[in-house]
């Protein structure tokens, strides 16, 4: 069986600790994962300035091609896999074993990563605005007008509480390294691979392995890497998001409640959008903060639901490795069933019916021997009071919400990703001014669609970094 050990500071170690990964749908033992202890962080936390001189002694840009060709070995190379090795193949079929996500989902994550590493010289010239990368080695420099700047580095290394719902969530770390800051990573409990795959790749390209650790365990090693790190990258439910609100120190990923907002002059040719509507509630299994949990319109909130509700009757629970499996499997027992009754309450409070389940004519909820799925839900509120038209899932669930124009932004909430259908440009301007938007998208573009030149959820740049004034007699 595969032992993955953890990784402190580059150096593989092996703990007497250790939990057994089974495959979702079998109960077939997968690997060994070794297992971290508070104490043992917080101990090895004492280097983390190490990790960060080692990164220093390398030119930024240098850094960038190493992370760039990492990029091109994650996606095609034999890699190291404690004392074994892994193949893109065995990648794929490990991360769909553990986490429950069709392979050709987990192929197409793997596309997603690679692309975004071989894209970071653009993505960093973005994100800083095109600063001088050596200024953040130097601390100061000038830029290409010849003023003088200063930024001073946060943190030498960035703590990464990470989940299992979706791989996709790794992009976000990694223009971390090209910055020349360390990575600390705490896995999620089903997906260890990403972490380890990336990491290996980037160290056979020559990044130093110092720069990184990976502590799997359970949440008080989570626990133990908020408390260790200066900045920190965690991801949770609202709960967690309001419990570290407010910590300039901790950057909270919660649940993204992202919608589709179709204004009056579009929504009479709302037949149109229908393919935008499924694909950005059904991609990827539903598991992304980007994927769409509201779609609000002015009007024909039911017609627009009974037809997405059609579509989404079609999503069936296939094995894995089915070419054409869309829907993911909750690896942990009793999760489907409880998250079920949980939404079947919210109906009645509502007065609604799923629509996708009255199509379907099946429960939502399938209960397999080691594994369960819930299958796609739909929901129409007359409404934005309905108690479920702000919740939200990690499979393809949404509501469809009727509610006047002029009254959207005032009722949507916290939105990750807005996508506003509408041609109207007080609406345009509206929705531009909205502080409960994040990301926006003006037009026909599903919410999943993403620009890697933009930050996602907060600049990591301005996360790790701070612009300071500064002045030197000699640079003057």
């Amino acid at each position: 069986m595969i032992h993955v050990p953890l990784i402190r500071w580059g150096e593989p170690y092996q703990s007497m600790d250790v939990d057994k990964v089974v495959h979702f749908n079998t109960g077939e033992p997968i690997a060994e994962v070794s297992q971290a202890l508070p104490g043992m962080v917080r101990r090895d936390m004492r280097k983390t300035k190490a990790a960060r001189d080692v990164l220093r002694e390398i030119p930024c840009r240098d850094l960038i091609a190493m992370v760039q060709r990492a990029g091109q070995l994650f996606m095609n190379a034999e890699l190291p896999l404690g004392d074994g090795s892994q193949t893109p193949d065995d990648f794929v079929r490990q991360q769909s074993a553990t986490t429950g996500l069709p392979e050709h989902m987990c192929r197409m994550n793997m596309d997603k990563i690679a692309f975004v590493l071989s894209q970071m010289d653009r993505i960093l010239d973005s994100l800083t605005r095109g600063l001088d990368l050596d200024i953040l080695t130097k601390g100061h420099g000038h830029d290409a007008d010849g003023r003088l700047l200063s930024y001073q580095a946060q943190t030498d290394v960035l703590g990464m509480v990470l989940p299992s719902n979706s791989p996709g969530v790794h992009t976000l770390w990694m223009p971390v390294i090209p910055m020349q800051i360390g990575l600390v990573l705490k896995p999620g409990p089903q997906e260890p691979w990403t972490p380890y795959r990336m990491t290996q790749a980037m160290i056979q390209t020559g990044v130093p392995a110092r720069a990184f650790s990976i502590y799997a365990g359970a949440g008080d090693v989570g626990a133990a890497v908020l408390q260790a790190c200066r900045r920190t990258m965690l991801f949770g439910s609202q709960a967690t998001v309001d419990q570290h609100s407010g910590n300039p120190g901790i950057q909270v990923h919660g649940p993204g409640y992202s919608k589709i907002l179709v204004g009056d002059d579009e929504v009479d040719h709302w037949e149109k959008h229908l393919d935008i509507f499924v694909s950005s509630i059904a991609l990827n299994s539903g598991r992304s903060c980007i994927n769409c949990s509201g779609i609000w319109v002015p009007r024909h909130g039911k017609a627009i639901a009974e037809a997405i509700a059609q579509e989404l009757a079609k999503i069936e629970a296939l094995p894995p490795e089915h070419p054409e499996a869309s829907l993911a499997a909750f690896t942990v027992p009793g999760v489907p069933e409880a998250v079920s009754a949980a939404i079947d309450a919210d109906l009645e409070a509502t007065s609604s019916d799923d629509l996708v389940q009255n199509v379907r004519g099946t429960p939502r909820a399938i209960t397999r021997e080691h594994c369960g799925y819930l299958l796609p839900t739909l929901a129409y509120c007359a409404s934005p009071e309905e108690p479920i038209a702000k919740k939200e899932f990690m499979f393809p669930f949404a509501t469809v919400v009727e509610c006047p124009q002029d009254e959207m932004l005032a009722n949507i909430g916290p939105t990750l990703v807005c996508s506003g259908i509408t041609q109207d440009p007080e609406f345009q301007r509206a929705l531009l001014d909205s502080d409960d938007i994040d990301r926006l998208n003006l037009g026909a573009i599903p919410t999943t669609k993403l620009d890697w030149l933009q930050p996602h959820e907060g600049n990591i740049v301005e996360f790790l970094y701070r612009a300071r004034a500064f002045q030197s007699a000699s640079a003057a």
